[in-house]
């Protein structure tokens, strides 16, 4: 199920006696504990708060992040298990490690966060609508701003071919959303992403769900209580709070 459908579940359903109910937050509240999210949909915490930078990076230190519909309150998600990659168990296809060393795009750090954002956002084929809205893009140029959101994108011929976006906390990545114009080029910029990862010590790409295409590239899951472990260790570091610039190619 797409999240957008997902997250429409999660407000449509009906809710019988004795079924748990999500808590409502203001900006005041602090978050449940994320043992506290429902089972099904998988993950849902509580509802409403804002997506102001304070709130949005105490989410990201508890393992939970925000998703839902444009015009929906903010629905605040930690699934059980965790799909992640670690930097390390990248995978790279025979087709994929030719592209890479043709080396056909031109690969850029935090040059072009909002468009990647929106090409992010942008209609897929198959897909109906998004759930990268306004209020989601503003709150996370906001923190691209503060030098803790990123963007890795993919350029050729001077466009932009694909890309990737997400949140950097000390020695962690929340990756949020990728997108491909190109052959591979969200590939491309997810294998330069890991690359530097490994070079800088990285322990995780958080991305949140599973789906195929994250398990082909070397993504798992991990049970969420380990999860939050690992993250709480990783987040300890000091954040690289500044425009990313990555050191080289990564190895084919």
């Amino acid at each position: 199920m797409e999240k957008k459908q997902i997250a429409r579940v999660a407000l449509d359903l009906p809710v019988p006696r004795a079924t748990p109910v999500i808590p409502f937050l203001d900006d005041t509240a602090p978050f449940p504990p994320v043992e506290q999210a429902l089972c099904s949909p998988d993950g849902l915490l509580a509802a409403g708060g804002s997506l102001a930078p304070h709130r949005l990076l105490e989410a990201y230190r508890h393992g939970i992040f925000p998703w839902f519909n444009e015009g929906d309150p903010i629905l605040w998600w930690s699934p059980n298990p965790r799909m992640v990659l670690f930097p390390g168990e990248f995978r790279v296809s025979r087709s994929l490690r030719k592209t890479l060393r043709k080396k056909i795009y031109e690969i850029r750090t935090d040059t072009a966060f909002e468009l990647v954002m929106r090409a992010c956002a942008a209609p897929r084929k198959g897909r109906a609508g998004t759930w990268i809205g306004e209020d989601m893009i503003a709150a996370y140029i906001r923190l691209h701003r503060m030098g803790l959101a990123h963007s890795v994108e993919a350029w050729q011929g001077g466009e932009l071919a694909g890309g990737l976006y997400g949140v950097g906390i000390g020695r962690m990545f929340y990756g949020e959303s990728m997108f491909s114009r190109k052959p591979d080029a969200s590939k491309v910029a997810l294998a330069h992403l890991a690359a530097q990862m490994r070079r800088w010590n990285f322990g995780m790409i958080d991305c949140q769900m599973r789906t195929p295409h994250l398990a082909s590239l070397g993504a798992r899951e991990l049970p969420r209580a380990e999860f939050v472990r690992r993250i709480r260790e990783l987040m300890q570091y000091p954040d690289i709070a500044s425009r990313w610039q990555f050191d080289r190619e990564p190895a084919v």
